[in-house]
């Protein structure tokens, strides 16, 4: 009895590991697919190839993912990545700057919040919604919601995802605004970085800037 339960065990670890292996390729370019197109949208109008020229600046001690944007060698933004917890876990956000640190768009990567509570963090903060984010600049304030005394409206019953999404939103901007600076780019001042590394009134937290892999900008 011993030796067939051995032998299952032993085949169906093996076929896992066969559709791990199926299924790894195809996984990998869906999401380099999802992620070139949520570049496109949140930073649009470059020729280079952002994902390509991915830098990463650390912030709080955790690395993030920026991608510069050029067009004719002239830096018109970046994406970066940036993560907070929400009420359910992990909140994945990718948050497009201009060459002047303000907000042109989002994409909400990932997240387990709830269905029609948090999980509307996809789009309320997007442009013309309640809680519109668009245009605003993180280096000059801190965003964080009317509830603690902030510019922006909370998804309603959902204010801990609302705080959690905007402090990735900070976050973001943190590492953009520190990038920026260790590239030489006009569009985050020093003054920027600063402000960016102010304490968070919405979490309490304090974002430390750490300026790292300086290349030259495009």
């Amino acid at each position: 009895m011993l030796l067939v339960l051995t032998g299952v065990t032993a085949i169906s670890v093996a076929l896992l590991a066969y559709v791990n292996e199926l299924t790894k390729e195809p996984i990998a370019q869906a999401n380099a697919k999802t992620l070139s197109d949520a570049v496109s949208a949140v930073v649009p109008g470059f020729d280079n190839d952002p994902i390509a020229e991915k830098k990463t600046q650390e912030v709080n001690g955790v690395q993030y993912a920026v991608y510069p944007a050029t067009k004719e060698g002239k830096f018109i933004g970046a994406a970066v990545e940036a993560t907070s917890m929400g009420f359910g876990g992990e909140l994945k956000v990718l948050v497009g700057f201009d060459a002047e640190g303000k907000i042109i768009d989002y994409s909400l990567l990932s997240h387990v919040e709830t269905p029609g509570l948090g999980s509307k963090a996809a789009d309320w903060f997007k442009k013309g919604n309640k809680g519109d984010i668009t245009g605003m600049n993180p280096g000059e304030a801190s965003l964080t919601v009317s509830k603690d005394g902030g510019k922006v409206d909370a998804i309603t019953a959902s204010t801990i995802t609302s705080r959690a999404f905007l402090n990735a939103v900070n976050v973001a901007y943190a590492a953009y605004a520190g990038q920026n600076t260790a590239d030489g780019a006009t569009g985050a001042t020093q003054k920027n970085v600063e402000e960016a590394a102010g304490a968070n009134t919405a979490t309490g937290a304090t974002i430390k800037v750490e300026l790292t892999d300086s290349v030259s900008a495009k």
